[in-house]
């Protein structure tokens, strides 16, 4: 059985959104990626950004100085 991995997914409500957050967080140092929205998750965007769990504040605060439209917030495992 593989091994499960939890990790942050962030939701967003347009495709415009998730290529801001993709831009905000290359330049903020932030590790992650885009990744298609998981089936667990319904979002109004086909894109959502993935990144370890400790990062949640560090993006919360982000997210927020940034106005980025984020429709949900979630942690989800990933076979690793």
């Amino acid at each position: 059985m593989a091994e499960k991995v939890t990790r942050l997914v962030i939701a967003f409500n347009t495709t415009t959104a998730a290529i801001t957050m993709e831009k905000l967080c290359k330049e903020a140092g932030f590790g992650g990626r885009l990744i298609p929205v998981p089936r667990q998750i319904s979002a109004s965007c086909g894109l959502a950004w993935m990144a370890e769990l400790d990062q949640r504040e560090a993006l919360e605060k982000l997210t927020a100085e940034k106005a980025v439209d984020i429709s949900g917030w979630y942690e989800i495992e990933f076979n690793a």
